[in-house]
């Protein structure tokens, strides 16, 4: 953005990186801290500053340049830049003993700018949300599914995305989306069987209707994001994510994991025991979401209340059934456990149904079903996030797209 379109409030950015849409995407670490060669020095240097002073604040010129290993006329270079683009403000001069001028505080203008986070995954409506550059959550929306699939899925989208930009007060960085099912990075579903859509291309149909920098990525993805970013997660991580349907994500070196055809973590497809089970949206039975999606556990424990049983008993079978679900994904879990050598699962999803029987069936079936050796010390537990993970998550994408923060 030039200093002009500065001025003008213009909510169009330079991206960290060519191709907008592909920006976050990319198989990179999503924090940058070091730096590179002079042909691809200057985005990554940019980003570079943006990252100290998004995650660290009120840091002069000198101080970023200590934290970057940058010289102080290349900080000083990108700073006026990102001065022009309204992304850094100058804060007032330190209040210092020492001697000399006074250091001129900088930090990212956090106000600047609001990013639109929508989440695709849950069974019965559709969320979204102005999100503040920190995260935060400035107004909402929602939209109800009532069994919408297919277009008219899309033409609900399309109808969230603009109740929530008319509701945003600043120039908008980006809208996020996360979506359940199979995306790729150019943000075309390429399957998500609860909502009827097959190769489609969900982030162009958003960005000729509204014009914006525009990311889809799958939804536990985004919430892996989330996790990462402001969760507090440090190391490798999985996140399952339990909604209309099952899906995980997985950070693992500081990067998304994706896969070959973009179907790392699609574990809710995976049938999980060789005894059968319930017929699943895509077409074989016994998959982890039959056991575990939240329509599915929601009508087990319906059925048990319509049955005429005593409180106590249906109070002891629907923890049968919550044991069971948590069985079946300790045993889809346990490999990828041993083969990644996680350290921590993190759980997203209703706290009602996750948090208890669940949950402690799930962690003593993967600790029966990998060594203690390696794998004793596993860490599962509840997001702290609670059911903004993805919304959050998905202003992670625009900031790490738009700006290649996190």
């Amino acid at each position: 953005m030039s200093a002009t379109e500065g001025q003008r409030g213009s909510s169009t950015l330079e991206p960290a990186h060519p191709h907008t849409h592909l920006a976050f995407a990319q198989s990179r670490a999503l924090r940058p801290s070091t730096k590179v060669l002079p042909e691809h020095a200057r985005n990554h240097n940019r980003s570079l500053v943006l990252q100290t002073l998004y995650r660290t604040g009120r840091q002069s010129r000198a101080d970023i340049a200590r934290e970057t290993g940058l010289t102080r006329v290349t900080v000083s270079d990108l700073v006026n830049d990102l001065i022009a683009e309204r992304l850094v403000i100058e804060m007032g001069q330190r209040e210092d003993a020492r001697p000399g001028k006074p250091a001129t505080i900088l930090d990212i203008d956090r106000s600047a700018f609001q990013i639109v986070g929508i989440d695709l995954s849950e069974h019965s409506l559709f969320r979204g949300a102005v999100l503040d550059l920190d995260g935060q959550i400035l107004n909402e929306a929602e939209i109800a599914l009532a069994g919408s699939t297919g277009d008219d899925a899309v033409a609900k989208v399309l109808a969230l995305t603009e109740q929530l930009l008319a509701k945003t007060t600043a120039p908008v960085l980006g809208i996020g989306i996360g979506s359940p099912g199979v995306v790729n990075l150019d943000g075309v579903v390429l399957s998500a069987p609860n909502l009827g859509w097959h190769n489609l291309d969900l982030r162009a149909q958003v960005e000729a209707r509204f014009g914006h920098a525009i990311i889809v990525a799958n939804d536990a993805n985004a919430a892996a994001l989330a996790e990462h970013s402001f969760g507090g997660a440090d190391g490798d991580l999985m996140i399952v994510k339990v909604g209309h349907g099952v899906g995980a994500g997985l950070l693992l070196g500081g990067s998304p994991l994706y896969g070959s055809r973009f179907a790392a973590g699609e574990i809710g497809h995976v049938v999980v025991g060789t005894d059968g089970g319930a017929l699943c949206v895509c077409g074989k039975h016994g998959c982890l979401e039959t056991w575990l999606s939240t329509p599915n556990l929601n009508l087990a424990i319906e059925v048990l209340r319509a049955s005429g049983a005593s409180e106590a008993e249906v109070d002891a079978r629907t923890n049968l059934i919550l044991i069971e679900a948590g069985q079946r994904l300790g045993i889809a879990l346990a490999p990828i456990v041993g083969a990644l050598n996680l350290p921590e699962v993190v759980l997203s999803g209703p706290t009602e149904l996750l948090d208890g029987p669940l949950a402690q069936a799930t962690i003593e079936t993967l600790r029966n079903r990998t060594m203690a050796e390696f794998h004793g010390d596993l860490t599962l537990r509840m997001t702290t996030l609670g059911q903004n993970i993805v919304l959050r998550g998905a202003a992670v994408m625009v900031l790490s797209g738009q700006l290649g923060v996190s």
